[in-house]
């Protein structure tokens, strides 16, 4: 090796020292690889723990989803409403604060294409011998699902007849008291018991169709030929005469809801031969809502045959009202509703303009404020045209 002859010689000293470095380059490779296996053993048993933790929350999603259908299938609501009514006439004043109504929803879906829905209702706080009010069963349904478009339903339901007969929650409607026309002509809340099918067509359209028990009107005493008077509730109802209802209804422009319902019975009295042989309803209403501004429309009127409902000049029996209104925002609305009523009874001949606010604190409640002007068509019932103030409060859930 005449190359390392000429440098300094190699010391056993420096083959040490050479030695040593390499033992601590080797000594640190070996840390180094002892902590990144350790890190792989804590990454490792994190990755566990995580699978864990995620296996856990799988389970737990898994049996919110088991149990979920069986919570939701069954559902419970309902509304309520209290008034305040100040009455002033010539013939008297009145004040008197009522819970006119206290109802409850009941509803269970029995699969995808079974469903059922109740409601139940307490009137007036109190009912029982000698108490204002009464406990009704005012819906009890089941509903089928015979394809994509339509339905099938049976037992007790409300008739597809007007704006409130179907909707009547008080944050839905403006005014303490309900409209006349469908108080009146139209007896809402008017449910009745049969069988009914109901479709949506194309653009908008649906229609509804129902076989059901029918009214018993009365043909004497002080409610004779009101119609009102002939809701049998179906509680151990005369079935000796059935009705026919069908309606049809347009929705398909954004805000508009037109329909128009019709309903013959061929003896609305059911009993034969007293003078009231058959009767036809027909009603159509509008609904237009374009930003703040809305507009609601009704007329309604029954068509009597009989030789007693004409002799006693009840034979036609008609009512509309218009009832315009400004939704301020989200919170506030005001409204003006003119009525005009010429029903059986002479008191209720009328006409009346009324107006008011509701107030919305928040979705589902309602306040309300409106102030009425009824006069009578008879010039013997003019000392009852009156002047009302009601107040009121209402809740739907």
């Amino acid at each position: 090796m005449p190359a390392v002859a000429q440098d300094k010689p190699v010391t056993i000293e420096d083959v040490l020292e050479i030695v040593q470095r390499q033992q601590a380059e080797i000594d640190a490779l070996r840390t180094e690889l002892d902590a990144t296996r350790q890190g792989m053993d804590a990454t490792a048993d994190k990755v566990a723990e995580s699978e864990e933790k995620i296996e856990a929350t799988g389970d737990f999603v898994e049996s919110l989803a088991a149990a979920a259908p069986g919570r939701s299938k069954t559902s419970i609501g309902g509304y309520g409403e209290l008034h305040y009514n100040q009455v002033n006439s010539d013939a008297g004043d009145s004040e008197e604060i009522d819970f006119h109504r206290f109802v409850l929803f009941f509803g269970h879906e029995f699969s995808d294409k079974v469903r059922f829905f109740s409601e139940f209702e307490l009137e007036h706080s109190l009912a029982g011998d000698g108490k204002p009010g009464e406990v009704e069963l005012e819906q009890a349904y089941a509903e089928f699902d015979l394809g994509n478009n339509i339905a099938a339903r049976a037992g007790l339901f409300l008739l597809p007849v007007g704006i409130l007969n179907e909707t009547h929650e008080p944050p839905t409607f403006y005014g303490v008291e309900r409209n006349d026309v469908e108080n009146i002509i139209l007896p809402s809340t008017w449910w009745e018991a049969g069988a009914g099918v109901r479709g949506n067509l194309a653009n908008g359209l649906s229609w509804d169709a129902a076989v059901h028990s029918g009214l018993a009107i009365p043909t004497s005493g002080s409610s004779a030929f009101r119609v009102r008077s002939g809701r049998q509730k179906v509680a151990e109802a005369d079935a000796s005469d059935m009705a026919t209802t069908v309606r049809m209804k347009y929705t398909g422009v954004p805000g508009l809801e037109l329909a128009a319902s019709y309903q013959y019975q061929s003896d609305p009295s059911q009993v034969a031969g007293d003078g009231l042989d058959s009767g036809q309803l027909f009603t159509a209403h509008a609904i237009y809502q374009r930003d703040r501004f809305g507009v609601r429309a009704l007329y309604g009127s029954w068509e009597f045959d009989g030789a007693a409902v004409e002799a006693a000049d009840a034979d036609s029996q008609s009512g509309w009202y218009i009832e315009p209104s400004f939704r301020a925002n989200k919170n506030w609305g005001v409204y003006a509703r003119y009525s005009d009523l010429d029903a059986a009874r002479a008191q209720d001949r009328f006409t009346q303009t009324e107006f008011g606010f509701n107030y919305w604190p928040t979705d589902g409640v309602v306040l309300k404020m409106d102030y009425r002007m009824r006069e009578f068509d008879l010039p013997a019932l003019s000392l009852s045209d009156f002047d009302a103030i009601d107040v009121g409060f209402g809740y739907n859930f």
